[in-house]
């Protein structure tokens, strides 16, 4: 019966507390917009874009280090907002683990909102993408030759937290169907 004050449903907020989000993530250049809009398409439901790519398009400047947190805020607000409306999966382009790598890495130091917003933010499951794709020029990519130290630099940050994931490899369609298998048995023992 509809709640009369909101008009929403019970079981539009049951539907909600179901929705398992998961993170696409890793280096530079391993596919992760692709997948995560492919996975979307798959599983008949939602993905949210990297905002930090539209973010730093439209700057009329070089990216600086509170642009991060920026970022960061906005990439979590967005998956909260599509969230109600995702079907059993929230594919999420990102993850704050990427801000924290960068502001470490660029900048040397680290916000305390990331490192408390990453352990409060958790994902159902996190899909770490392999190196193995062939490097693609893009003008907001920074680092071709550091590839396999962030690939070690995000499994690390994943094991550290303690949180579920797995490695994503292959070619593009060969990374779709390994991905999709990865999902199915992972979310199978539920």
């Amino acid at each position: 019966m509809p709640n009369q004050r909101s008009g929403i449903t019970h079981n539009y907020f049951k539907y909600v507390s179901k929705t398992l989000k998961i993170a696409v993530t890793g280096p530079e250049s391993t596919g992760k917009s692709w997948l995560s809009k492919r996975l979307a398409a798959h599983y008949d439901t939602l993905w949210v874009p990297e905002y930090a790519r539209e973010y730093v398009e439209n700057l009329d400047r070089p990216y600086r280090k509170e642009d991060i947190l920026i970022i960061s805020k906005e990439q979590l607000a967005r998956e909260e907002q599509a969230a109600p409306s995702a079907r059993k999966y929230l594919f999420c382009d990102t993850e704050l683990i990427v801000s924290k790598i960068w502001e470490v890495y660029k900048y040397d130091t680290l916000d305390p909102w990331l490192e408390k917003h990453i352990r409060e933010n958790r994902y159902a499951l996190y899909l770490l993408c392999d190196i193995d794709l062939p490097w693609e020029y893009d003008p907001l990519r920074e680092y071709p030759h550091k590839r396999q130290f962030f690939f070690d630099w995000f499994t690390h940050e994943l094991e550290q937290y303690g949180f579920p994931y797995r490695i994503v490899s292959g070619g593009y369609d060969e990374r779709l169907g390994n991905a999709i298998s990865l999902i199915d048995d992972y979310f199978a023992r539920d």
